[in-house]
């Protein structure tokens, strides 16, 4: 492949991945919507970051709301405020073949093309996604943080046993008996109904004991992501030597604010583990009185069982009959060679849907994937 083959498909592998980045933060960046991206990117020219911008702007925004997390993923992908985000390009325009998203620009005038310095400027950040976040520097934590506040986890819709009026679906034979009698006997109009929509509950245990200390404020800034998207479809609850439910302190909208509320709401920070234990304590308590059933319930945790592993796998055997998904988080399987071989991964595997990594920004970004599945 040629040089400026090799650069065009590094651009585009930018441009994906900023598409699969924005599709994260709540955008409906859905293939269609990318591929057009792509061909509009191409068409203005990638090495204009306010064409770039408007290229996005245009194909993969579906409406006014998603305009602020448009901007929000593309400041914090590209590393920079949107260039020319005040105006829409004008037709013929110069362009700006050198201006750079990032700290790694490369000086003015040594690209012929464009394309090199989205790559270079994107660079660090997709390095960055795939770091694991226990051997993060300070600035890099606070910038991952603050890409992580961008997620929304979030399941997808499903049909609700309710109806509602609508002009085309099933006939509603007590809506038109309700316009006859409007109408003084007389059929005037067949009604037609259509099942609501209505999302399934997402469910988080997260593990808080000390082998999953390096990891844990990732995954509850996950999960005041989960919380802050959907505030009454989305329950947290932190698992150790106890159970205990953070959801009221993570609705707090300053994700500082939220962690230093769970902080001091969670008694066995950094204690022990007792998965099997904890997880009956959250069945007799909430799964089986509704919490779980049919909802997408995840489960983080690296597997060391102090307990029994046989008492876990039973009740994560009656977790799987009352979830609609049950989704396994081990921040160790992104480890090279990891082997899931401690007794309470052995005993839980056989009862989950899903088994992921959430040890990195683009782990946790493939688990807002998972969750949304189905």
């Amino acid at each position: 492949m040629s040089a400026a083959g090799r650069g065009d498909a590094d651009g585009t592998a930018v441009l994906v991945g900023f598409a699969r980045a924005a599709r994260a933060a709540g955008v409906p960046a859905e293939t269609q919507r990318t591929q057009a991206m792509l061909a509009a990117a191409d068409a203005l020219g990638p090495a204009d970051p306010a064409a770039l911008y408007w290229a996005g702007r245009l194909t993969l925004c579906a409406e006014p709301d998603d305009l602020p997390r448009y901007d929000a993923a593309f400041a914090s992908y590209f590393g920079g405020t949107p260039a020319g985000r005040s105006g829409r390009p004008r037709a013929g325009r110069p362009r700006r073949p050198s201006v750079g998203f990032g700290a790694d620009d490369a000086p003015t005038g040594t690209e012929p093309t464009g394309t090199l310095t989205v790559r270079v400027g994107a660079s660090a950040a997709e390095t960055l996604r795939h770091r694991d976040v226990a051997a993060l520097t300070d600035t890099e934590r606070a910038e991952v943080r603050r890409l992580i506040a961008l997620l929304a986890p979030a399941t997808a819709p499903r049909p609700s046993r309710r109806y509602r009026p609508a002009p085309l679906g099933e006939l509603d034979p007590a809506g038109t008996v309700r316009e006859m009698l409007r109408a003084g006997g007389e059929p005037l109009r067949l009604a037609r109904r259509t099942h609501r929509v209505r999302s399934r509950r997402l469910v988080l245990l997260i593990d808080v004991s000390g082998s999953m200390a390096p990891y844990a404020d990732a995954l509850l800034r996950f999960a005041h992501a989960a919380v802050r998207r959907r505030p009454t479809r989305t329950e947290v609850f932190t698992v150790g030597t106890r159970l205990t439910r953070i959801t009221r302190a993570l609705r707090a909208r300053d994700p500082e604010v939220a962690l230093a509320q769970a902080g001091r709401a969670i008694p066995d920070w950094r204690g022990g583990t007792r998965l099997g234990e904890t997880l009956r304590a959250f069945l007799d308590r909430w799964g089986q009185r509704g919490t779980a059933r049919q909802a997408v319930v995840v489960l983080a945790s690296d597997g060391w069982e102090r307990g029994d592993p046989a008492l876990l796998g039973e009740q994560l055997a009656r977790l799987s009959r009352l979830a609609y998904r049950v989704v396994w988080v081990n921040p160790h399987a992104g480890r090279a060679g990891y082997q899931p071989l401690t007794g309470g991964m052995v005993a839980a595997l056989p009862h989950l849907d899903a088994f992921v990594a959430g040890h990195s920004l683009a782990a946790l970004t493939e688990l807002v994937g998972v969750i949304g599945d189905g």
